[in-house]
């Protein structure tokens, strides 16, 4: 078996809930194979080990880290704790998939891809949507002009939280819907601009713990596309986005997975006029963590190239935008996008 094709051997940082996407998606896959988990509580990390089929439980981060047998390390830590744990990551020779958002703050992002290029290895942040074949065809039209120039971008992802003791309330954790939820729509319209944003403006409802329940943003771009975001953890479950040119649109959502109840089909209106026809695309219902999984392999064995997620320049920039919003909603007023 040549290296291109040797499977992946990922070991998972702690029992996190969202880890049991990953190894449910990359079960089976040629391509990738969890090889073990880390867990601080070494009775749970049994348990959802036995229950994940994961054939291996460490009882330390750090010995998952020095394993010679791990090629690469999946971070689904609080959000507080992905920096510190990627690059020491990235320190020991492991190739990282962090979930979003990729870090606390743009500084702590740019420490990231500092400790990877230190190190020779690829770190790229976690939003499986992106390796949807929804996406990939959504990215097509767009680079095809089928709506023109796009002008305005709408996405929005909400769902309800009722657990006070949920850790996307607790500020100590780096939580809030923004640094949850609101991370996909700011990733979206990023990735559809091209560029970093010039300013945003944005307000948000509290919760009793002090972060944000219910946050809406608007975001400049220098091509002069406005982008519109929101995020919620007091919604229905919603996640949707409108793509706006000046020659037609297109509606979409930008699910993780896609299936029958979460349908992966693009509506496009090819024309300006109100009675321009309709299209409507089906792309295949897939796993986005089994399709992200294996483009990370896909990474690590061939290079930028093969990898249809966020780039490091995107993540900073992901990463400099909610900064800007959180002081936004801090100060009331615009604030500029830093450098």
């Amino acid at each position: 078996m040549s290296a291109s094709t040797q499977p992946l051997r990922i070991g998972i940082l702690g029992a996190a809930n969202i880890a049991r996407y990953l190894i449910d998606g990359a079960r089976g896959s040629p391509k990738i194979r969890v090889e073990a988990i880390a867990s601080r509580n070494l009775d749970r990390g049994k348990a959802f080990a036995a229950e994940m089929g994961v054939p291996r439980v460490l009882a330390t981060y750090e010995a998952l880290l020095a394993d010679p047998a791990i090629d690469a390390v999946y971070n689904p830590l609080p959000n507080n704790l992905h920096a510190e744990w990627t690059i020491r990551a990235a320190d020991a020779g492991k190739h990282v998939l962090c979930e979003k958002p990729l870090s606390a703050t743009a500084a702590e992002a740019r420490a990231m891809f500092d400790a990877a290029r230190r190190n020779g290895v690829y770190v790229v942040e976690a939003y499986p949507y992106r390796a949807q074949p929804q996406t990939i065809r959504l990215r097509e039209l767009l680079r095809e002009g089928a709506i023109g120039r796009p002008l305005l971008v709408h996405a929005s992802f909400g769902f309800p939280i009722a657990d006070p003791s949920n850790i996307r309330l607790k500020p100590e954790l780096a939580g809030g819907s923004l640094m949850d939820a609101g991370s996909y729509p700011v990733s979206l319209v990023r990735m559809i601009a091209g560029e970093r944003p010039l300013r945003v403006h944005a307000f948000a409802h509290m919760t009793e713990t002090g972060v944000d329940r219910t946050v809406a943003g608007s975001i400049e771009f220098p091509s002069g596309l406005f982008g519109q975001i929101s995020s919620s953890f007091a919604t229905a479950r919603e996640r949707k986005a409108y793509i706006i040119g000046d020659a037609g649109l297109i509606e979409t959502g930008y699910y993780n997975d896609t299936s029958a109840i979460m349908p992966p089909t693009i509506v496009v209106r090819r024309g300006a006029t109100w009675n321009a026809p309709y299209e409507t695309i089906g792309c295949a219902a897939t796993s986005g963590f089994r399709a992200e999984a294996e483009a990370f392999h896909d990474l690590v064995r061939g290079g930028w190239d093969r990898w249809p997620g966020a780039t490091p320049e995107e993540s900073i920039d992901i990463m400099l935008t909610i900064d800007a919003i959180a002081a936004s909603i801090r100060s009331g007023a615009p604030v500029a996008v830093g450098g």
